[in-house]
């Protein structure tokens, strides 16, 4: 969902940047908060797998690609705010470095994958994993579900933007001047290749590494968990809670 320059007009680039300035914001706050110097390295590894695991981009017709992102997965373990920030760093520098998204769109594109997913995802499996152990195998089906609609949801938000491009600016012959595709064409193109691809790949890799990690360090998987409202069997790891600040 890389959308490149060329393709959004500055009334819609502009206040997507605009909404993405406070969250960035936000979510920095919300850092200094509540990350302790322990986990930075697991707050970089996370920023670093986003970037890696986007550069596997596959074209999709209506001017963009398709990709897993990660930020599910960053949302679970980190909580939303975490995932904002280290998903844009991953964008910012694809774009920056490699001309894989645009400059002009890098508001748009941090606010479909580096906002859509992670609010989206936590959400969806706080819901689907509630009162579960932290063994349990509901919580991977939770995740795989979460990555699943983020990503969808992700990319019906990047359709959309392109799809009302010919609605938004037009020549004095009529003929648009960006995205050329309206919505009847941007929203199924898009979304069908999410729904029956690229989504799943987001909710295996989500699934994969949660159930990964519940097998392996089941205590990552409490990072975002309040101690309140931890088993007695289940201490919190100590030093993050993201949760506590999101509201």
């Amino acid at each position: 969902m890389h959308i490149p320059d060329g393709y959004l007009s500055p009334q819609t680039y502009l206040p997507l940047l605009g909404i993405m300035l406070p969250l960035w914001a936000k979510a920095s706050r919300v850092m200094k908060t509540t990350l302790r110097a322990r986990h930075v390295p697991l707050f970089a590894m996370s920023a670093a797998f986003c970037f890696v695991i986007m550069m596997f981009n596959v074209p999709v017709p209506g001017g963009t690609t398709g990709h897993a992102t990660g930020a599910a997965l960053v949302a679970i373990l980190l909580g939303p705010w975490a995932a904002v920030l280290s998903v844009s760093v991953a964008l910012i520098i694809q774009a920056l470095l490699f001309g894989d998204g645009g400059l002009t769109t890098i508001g748009a594109n941090c606010f479909n994958t580096a906002v859509v997913i992670p609010f989206v995802a936590h959400w969806v499996y706080r819901l689907g994993s509630a009162h579960a152990p932290v063994t349990s195998f509901r919580r991977v089906v939770a995740a795989g579900v979460a990555g699943y609609l983020g990503l969808n949801l992700s990319a019906l938000a990047a359709a959309a933007q392109l799809g009302l491009q010919p609605l938004i600016a037009q020549n004095a012959a009529g003929q648009p001047l960006y995205a050329p595709f309206p919505l009847h064409v941007t929203v199924p193109v898009i979304a069908a290749g999410h729904f029956l691809f690229f989504g799943l790949i987001e909710a295996f890799v989500t699934a994969s590494i949660l159930l990964y990690f519940q097998k392996t360090d089941p205590s990552v998987m409490l990072l975002t968990q309040p101690a309140s409202t931890l088993p007695a069997s289940e201490p919190a790891a100590p030093g993050l809670s993201l949760n506590e600040s999101e509201s």
